[in-house]
């Protein structure tokens, strides 16, 4: 199993909308970026994510899981983007902000620190374990 992280603007896309969907998911679409779509076509279902919201929030407020591997982004024609489904699994008891990921000293290599504008990005075994720890949730 991989470990992701999925960064969305609450204004445009929340945690609550994606628990909406239930358990259908919901397409992850609209990414632009090469590098977040080359790491969707990695994605296998099963795998789990963190749901991000960005913007003021930033801050990790929940753990989703994918449910359809790479596939054409339905809201373009375009043959070069992908995306996936996922779904909603739980939300984290106390949401890890951006702050205490900077501050954890075993997070300093984390693609969100070092890759902070990529929407869709891996994120490392230990770094999951840890940070569920901080979220009050079970790794999984």
């Amino acid at each position: 199993m991989a470990y992701w992280l999925f960064k969305s603007e609450p204004s445009t896309w929340s945690w609550d909308d994606q628990v909406a969907k239930g358990e259908d998911g919901e397409e992850w679409d609209g990414v632009r970026n090469y590098q977040a779509r080359n790491f969707m076509r990695e994605m296998k279902i099963g795998d789990l994510g963190f749901f991000y919201h960005s913007q003021k929030e930033k801050s990790i407020v929940g753990i989703v899981e994918v449910i359809a591997e790479a596939h054409p982004d339905s809201t373009t024609d375009d043959p070069r983007w992908d995306c996936v489904d996922i779904k909603a699994v739980q939300p984290v008891k106390t949401p890890v902000s951006l702050e205490m990921v900077k501050q954890t000293p075993e997070l300093a290599e984390m693609a969100l620190l070092k890759m902070s504008r990529l929407s869709v990005q891996p994120v490392r075994e230990t770094e999951w374990a840890l940070i569920c720890q901080m979220a009050g949730v079970a790794a999984h």
